[in-house]
């Protein structure tokens, strides 16, 4: 094997790997909503998230909305990432959601958030 095929190779395995970790691994929960005066792309695309399909796209990191242990990552000191959050809707771990949804998602304790949030940190 040459060196160029060689360097190839390693590139495509690199972006292979890189692709399949960059899925996001939380899952949406019943506890969110939508914000009524989000516009109509978000609202669909929040109900196709909802729903069970992977954000297609970009996406938005969204703080304070995942239940404790479903967070794709950002959990706070002493955590590892991902599904180490230890509290529902703790403002500083986030979840991907579809893109322009964050600040129009809505939980229980509050909106969620484009930037990590003073609430419900342990």
């Amino acid at each position: 094997m040459t060196k160029k095929s060689t360097i190839a190779r390693a590139l495509l395995t690199g972006a292979a790997i890189a692709a399949m970790s960059a899925q996001a691994a939380a899952k949406p929960n019943a506890q969110l909503a939508i914000a009524d005066n989000a516009p109509e792309a978000v609202k669909t695309a929040f109900k196709q998230w909802m729903s069970g399909e992977a954000p297609s796209g970009r996406k938005d990191k969204c703080y304070g909305i995942a239940l404790a242990g479903e967070n794709d990552c950002a959990a706070g000191a002493g955590t590892s990432c991902e599904g180490t959050s230890t509290v529902d809707f703790q403002g500083n771990a986030w979840t991907q959601s579809p893109k322009g949804s964050c600040e129009f998602i809505i939980t229980p304790e509050g909106p969620g958030s484009l930037t990590a949030l003073d609430r419900n940190n342990p």
